[in-house]
């Protein structure tokens, strides 16, 4: 007797994808309750995207490949690097959703939208994650820049959300237009080839690899990365975004961003120009120390918070970089992923508190923070705690991230950057201090003496807890001592070269 294939789906490989499609799932379970309940329903609504994103995890976890598997017939591949930034790219989702029920319901925004977009794009992250063709990586990274687009402009009565978005469309379409143009070089010199292998064997059989059109390549695909995470100098659309943006928004994409962009670049430069390495660790040895000199010294200049943490950004991408050209046999990507990991949580626990501030005073004013420990010492104790961290400050978890990852860039020869990362974070240290010391010693009449919870007369206890429930699960990651982060190195050392 003839044998039945099992269908298509139920392939082994082609299962590993389920975690993707329980996303799916979730969205289109969303759109249909919100046209039975005509978006009365809002708890429901935020329960069905946060039960989507918890039961992606477990997916993850249990479908966990250590060797390399193929889906789809060759694209995309699992494997170890993949899933640890395809979780990475399911805590930003999650945590972000989970912070933002009591600003959604309190400012009375659109839920239904909100929810979309936020999972559509940790969606488009996770796919270049384990991309194997240039296709696949720029229609995923297009899925995850058009769902920012809309997340940053969704509060459409904002004139400031409708000019941040108008900017973010603008350079992001800009930016799209010349990775596009990168890939298409790609796919010419290669032979027409689309696969990640067979452009190395392209360029290698058509002697392309010392040609000018791989320099050319090269610099448009730096360039139209380069716009995603943000780095210096294709910035200057962050600060005035992530200040039109509503907040929760805006601690998406300081997370977001910094997790796909990495992922996706370290697997198409560790790939495609693994031959010409010199060229592109250049380009990102330039841009990274750029970012970190010019998102610090920025920095120390803001008065907005928001706009202070759109350049703290920008310096922290410049320290992940360092970690992508440190990469080496020994130590693999750890350096960089445990770097990223403390990150996500050291960001969304300051925006955690930023939000639950911004919805009792309605302003995001540096100077407005002024006495908030004496008004309210629990709101105080997560930003303060999170961006001690973000500066480094021992024995934060931030410290010993930041000092891992030095140290493998300094034994890397990246003499150039990795001196110049101290000196930063020392300036970081100073506008997170500067903050703080406002928050515990200054007075402020105007604003926080009238803090009010504004939470208590419009949301029910289950969701009038979310940003606290945010709060303690970032916080303690936040804060953990370096004995806390063995496990990650130890997971990231063991496995990230089999890519």
């Amino acid at each position: 007797m003839n044998s039945i294939d099992p269908p298509f789906f139920f392939h082994h490989g082609n299962s590993l994808i389920l975690p993707e499609c329980s996303i799916i799932l979730g969205l289109i379970t969303i759109v249909i309750v919100d046209l039975i309940s005509k978006g009365k329903d809002t708890l429901l609504l935020h329960r069905i995207s946060l039960t989507s994103l918890v039961t992606s995890i477990v997916l993850l976890f249990c479908q966990w490949e250590t060797k390399s598997v193929s889906i789809a017939y060759g694209s995309p591949q699992i494997n170890t690097f993949n899933n640890i930034f395809r979780l990475l790219l399911l805590i930003c989702p999650l945590l972000s959703v989970l912070s933002s029920i009591d600003y959604v319901r309190c400012t009375k925004t659109a839920l239904t939208e909100f929810s979309l977009f936020i999972s559509t794009a940790g969606l488009g992250g996770m796919f270049p994650c384990c991309a194997d063709d240039s296709i696949t990586i720029f229609v995923a990274l297009e899925c995850l820049s058009l769902s920012s687009y809309l997340l940053s402009g969704y509060t459409k009565r904002d004139i400031r959300s409708n000019e941040a978005t108008m900017k973010f469309l603008l350079m992001g379409g800009a930016s799209s237009s010349i990775l596009a143009y990168g890939f298409s070089l790609l796919y010419g010199l290669s032979g027409g080839n689309i696969q990640l292998d067979d452009i190395v064997a392209g360029l290698v059989s058509t002697q392309m690899y010392h040609s000018i059109g791989i320099s050319i390549s090269i610099t448009c695909i730096v360039v139209g990365m380069g716009f995603k995470p943000p780095l210096v100098p294709f910035h200057q659309w962050t600060p005035d975004v992530y200040e039109g943006s509503p907040t929760p928004v805006v601690a998406f994409f300081s997370v977001a961003s910094k997790v796909a962009a990495p992922a996706s670049s370290t697997r198409l430069f560790g790939i495609t120009f693994s031959y010409p390495s010199g060229e592109w660790h250049i380009a990102l040895g330039i841009l990274a120390t750029s970012s970190m000199i010019s998102g610090n010294l920025i920095a120390v200049t803001q008065t907005s918070m928001k706009r202070m943490l759109a350049y703290s950004p920008i310096s922290q991408i410049g320290y992940i970089i360092i970690g992508i050209l440190a990469a080496d046999p020994e130590n693999g990507y750890a350096s960089m992923i445990t770097y990223t990991f403390i990150h996500i949580f050291m960001n969304l626990g300051t925006f955690s508190g930023i939000t639950l501030f911004g919805l009792r005073t309605g302003t995001d004013n540096i100077r407005d923070y002024a006495g908030l420990y004496m008004k309210d010492p629990v709101l105080t104790f997560s930003p303060v705690l999170c961006l001690l961290s973000l500066g480094g400050i021992p024995p934060l978890a931030g410290f010993f991230g930041k000092l891992y990852l030095f140290w493998h860039g300094w034994k890397a020869g990246l003499y150039p950057s990795v001196p110049i990362a101290p000196i930063t974070s020392v300036i970081s240290i100073y506008y997170y201090l500067k903050i703080i010391k406002l928050m515990f010693t200054e007075k402020n009449d105007k604003s926080t003496i009238h803090i009010e919870d504004r939470l208590v007369s419009s949301s029910t206890s289950n969701s009038k807890s979310s940003i606290e429930i945010a709060m303690i699960v970032c916080v303690p990651a936040s804060t953990s001592s370096g004995t806390s982060i063995d496990p990650i190195i130890g997971i990231t050392k063991n496995t990230l070269f089999q890519i």
